[in-house]
């Protein structure tokens, strides 16, 4: 059977056809069109806010920033590890061992705030406790598990590429974007299955109802509200 077309101009074609495809969004684990997660870097004042870290240095603040990090890209490796081409694990402990030297300094900088603010001893060291559990249940989430896991995924990706020393600008840069994405939001064309219905109920009140039987003039009313046509 011979071609009436050179090749060349058939796959040619192919990739021009195939070319809408390739133009869409990378996050395609869960959305064919993702919601808009992104977030501005985070200036101090509004890092101090978000960390939850009243009246810390500049120092402090960056090991707040990669502390903070750390939890988040902890949590997503527990769990979004359901899809594993996010790589939320293997990410998680690369950025360990790439940064484990800013991680350690960041720990003790963390520590010895509480010390300064909250008092030496037991009553910094309880301070600090509870801090670290704060902040991993902030970034768990249920509902929104699927926009958080493929942020954290994309911060977590930049992390291992980071050079040693700047994991707090990673996170000056991508805490904003995770912390958004924990709470839910769908597909932005199609929403998300589950989440963005609105259950409509019939009207209770007793004169619409006769012998348990809904009355005509309240039951229009029902379907004119749920957008039912009789």
């Amino acid at each position: 059977m011979m071609f009436r077309y050179p090749l060349r101009r058939v796959l040619a074609g192919i990739a021009l056809a195939a070319a809408p495809l390739f133009a869409q969004p990378v996050a395609a684990q869960f959305f064919w069109s993702p919601p808009d997660l992104g977030a501005p870097p985070l200036t101090d004042d509004a890092a101090t806010t978000m960390l939850g870290l009243p009246g810390a240095t500049p120092a402090e603040i960056r090991a707040g920033l990669a502390w903070n990090l750390r939890a988040a890209l902890n949590v997503a490796a527990l769990q979004c590890d359901f899809e594993r081409t996010l790589l939320t694990t293997s990410n998680y402990n690369a950025m360990i061992a790439h940064h484990d030297a800013e991680l350690d300094t960041a720990q003790a900088t963390l520590l010895a705030y509480f010390q300064r603010t909250v008092g030496k001893g037991k009553p910094g060291q309880s301070a600090s406790d509870m801090y670290n559990t704060r902040i991993y249940s902030s970034y768990s989430t249920v509902q929104a598990q699927k926009g958080f896991c493929q942020a954290a995924a994309q911060v977590g990706r930049d992390a291992i590429f980071a050079d040693r020393g700047t994991l707090h600008e990673v996170g000056r840069k991508g805490l904003g974007s995770i912390k958004k994405a924990t709470i839910v939001a769908g597909e932005q064309f199609y929403g998300t299955p589950g989440y963005d219905y609105a259950l409509a109920l019939p009207s209770f009140d007793p004169k619409c109802w006769k012998k348990g039987v809904l009355q005509p003039v309240c039951h229009q009313a029902w379907n004119d509200k749920t957008g039912v046509k009789p």
